[in-house]
């Protein structure tokens, strides 16, 4: 099972050994500040915005259609920006860090 840190809007990291699911329901289940989930993962809010850092870009993969319209109302969106609830953690994730987004 995969390792996953977050790194909190205050600076703040949490670690998550052994982590299933997707950032954001792992997020959640940890109690990651920062990670609301409002719509319950459907990709139909972006209160699980998290960037990934650009070495991590290509293994965690490009947004789908439905999940980049919604980072296209973001201001501060850019090419890191991700919705958690998009990013399944693999084995080939671990070891992934991400910054949460402020709500």
């Amino acid at each position: 099972m995969p390792t996953v840190t977050y790194i909190e809007p205050d600076g703040n990291r949490i670690t998550i050994e052994h982590a299933e699911g997707t950032l954001m329901e792992i997020a959640l289940d940890n109690d990651v500040d920062g990670i609301e989930g409002s719509c319950g993962g459907v990709c139909s809010c972006s209160t699980c915005h998290v960037r990934i850092p650009q070495e991590w870009r290509e293994k965690v993969g490009k947004t789908n259609p439905a999940e980049q319209d919604l980072l296209d109302f973001k201001v501060d969106a850019d090419e890191s920006s991700r919705l958690g609830c998009q990013v399944e953690l693999t084995p080939e994730l671990d070891g992934l860090v991400v910054q949460v987004e402020k709500l």
